[in-house]
């Protein structure tokens, strides 16, 4: 059976186990970056992501892409629609859990996504107590844990791939998720005091690279030889060289 058939894959909040509650937590996450995030066009990549309140986004115009009447754009994730280079910012929150081939999917993102763009990812994190779900058999095939579960760890490395530096990491709901959450759980608390890692939902804001490092290191040996030719550190020093020069 594979992960990438529609049927299996979360359309609404309320498919996820208190998915009020998760949904609240991570728009409560993210509401700092919005302000922070600029541009003309935002890709919300599935319909967990295109229903979340995003307030005061800096981004003018917002397209949801998933299948669905709701959306904007429908389309293959693994073949996305849009031209190169023209999205300024995506939004995909569990989505990867989902797709057959992640990896992919994540190039893709990096095909549409222009250079000082933003990516943000939310998952579920298999190293935390999510990991009960997948070990019940009677939550195997359930939403969420039909799914596979990657690293939080792993989705960085993915991302460092790609040229992209991770701006922001959390993780969220330090619980197993299998019955209602109770927010002022002592156990969950205690978790979160010694395991903070160990939250159930991670959450990574990330910025693609503006030139990948071989350029910079390569204009560095260039300006190096006039670094070091500098007639001197006094105040005069920048006049005396652009004399030079003309």
């Amino acid at each position: 059976m594979s992960h990438s058939g529609s049927a299996l894959k979360p359309f609404h909040w309320s498919e996820l186990p208190n998915g009020v509650i998760i949904r609240e937590s991570l728009e409560a996450a993210l509401s700092p970056w919005w302000p922070r995030i600029f541009g003309y066009y935002m890709l919300n990549l599935g319909p967990l992501s295109h229903k979340i309140d995003k307030p005061n986004v800096a981004i003018s115009r917002q397209f949801g892409l998933f299948d669905e009447a709701q959306a904007q754009i429908r389309g293959d994730y693994s073949q996305l629609p849009i031209q190169n280079v023209s999205v300024d910012a995506v939004v995909m929150n569990f989505v990867l859990e989902f797709e057959a081939d992640p990896y992919r999917l994540l190039r893709e993102i990096d095909r549409v996504l222009v250079s000082g763009g933003h990516l943000i990812i939310s998952g579920f994190n298999p190293l935390s107590p999510m990991f009960l779900g997948q070990i019940l058999p009677k939550h195997q095939n359930e939403i969420p844990w039909n799914g596979r579960f990657f690293t939080p760890s792993r989705v960085k490395d993915w991302l460092g791939l790609l040229g992209y530096q991770v701006v922001a990491d959390e993780r969220l709901l330090h619980h197993h998720l299998l019955n209602e959450v109770k927010i002022d759980n002592i156990w969950s608390h205690a978790l979160k005091s010694w395991l903070p890692s160990s939250g159930s939902i991670y959450v990574l804001v990330a910025r693609k690279l503006e030139s990948p490092l071989t350029p910079i290191q390569a204009k560095r040996k260039v300006k190096q030889p006039n670094w070091s030719t500098a007639p001197s550190a006094g105040r005069t020093g920048h006049v005396s060289k652009s004399s030079n020069q003309t």
